[in-house]
């Protein structure tokens, strides 16, 4: 940091194991790549390749390439794994990930069905590629999923070798894990809490008051995803309790 201050929240360093800021890149320049990675570079933990922009991004290596010698593992969006899966073209997608050098994958079914036991199938064989990020919960708002489902399917899930799994809420936030205005389904986050650990869990968390929900519920630590680039600074500062939504949550109650 720039400068001491006290009663400031103990952050996770990088590497992290969790604390984890997940930015999503959806088309950025390979220079305004370099100009975010200049003024947020040292708090993004992971980057995502937005859904299926890798496909049609320009100087897609040269930039995967960048982030990389950032020490910022890179990974492609889900739904361009459910785009190879559907035209069955898996084993594409392993050689893709294998010469691009991208060690993180996402498993995800939002787009497309795929019985239960053969997304952790996937989650297994990738497990033995890199490490797997699996994505919970439908891109479908009117697919509503229990609890006990949620937690079901991520245990599943984690045991299957995913490292952690994703609460689905989409670049907007508000399927999955929100209601249709981006407010936090409570119940469910709470539930889900007592049965998986928060490390193992990243919050899709794209809006301001998502994001203060986590960090208000599970810590300064929490795992929130779906950033926008421009966010990271805002965010770490609501982090470390030096915004007003946080201002007071850390400081000594004496």
């Amino acid at each position: 940091m720039n400068f001491n201050l006290t009663q400031i929240p103990e952050r996770t360093q990088k590497p992290r194991t969790h604390g984890l800021t997940m930015v999503m890149d959806k088309g950025l320049s390979l220079e305004e790549a370099r100009n975010f990675l200049s003024a947020s570079g040292p708090h993004v933990d992971i980057l995502k390749l937005g859904f299926g922009t890798a496909f049609v991004t320009p100087n897609l290596r040269a930039k995967i390439e960048l982030y990389q010698s950032a020490n910022i593992p890179v990974y492609f969006g889900g739904t361009l794994f459910e785009a190879f899966l559907i035209r069955n073209q898996f084993d594409e997608y392993v050689k893709l990930v294998k010469d691009f050098g991208i060690t993180y994958m996402e498993v995800s079914d939002g787009s497309i069905i795929i019985p239960h036991a053969e997304k952790c199938g996937y989650i297994e064989k990738l497990s033995k590629v890199g490490l797997v990020l699996s994505e919970v919960g439908s891109k479908d708002a009117e697919h509503i999923i229990p609890p006990y489902k949620w937690i079901e399917l991520m245990r599943a899930e984690l045991s299957a070798g995913a490292t952690y799994v994703i609460a689905e809420a989409r670049e907007s936030g508000n399927v999955g894990i929100y209601r249709g205005t981006g407010e936090v389904r409570e119940g469910l986050v709470q539930e889900i809490l007592t049965q998986i650990p928060a490390e193992k869990i990243i919050w899709e968390a794209p809006q301001k008051a998502q994001q203060l929900y986590f960090l208000e519920l599970v810590g300064c630590n929490a795992n929130l995803g779906n950033l926008a680039p421009n966010e990271v600074i805002s965010l770490e500062a609501m982090r470390v309790g030096l915004r007003g939504d946080t201002f007071h949550l850390f400081l000594d109650k004496e």
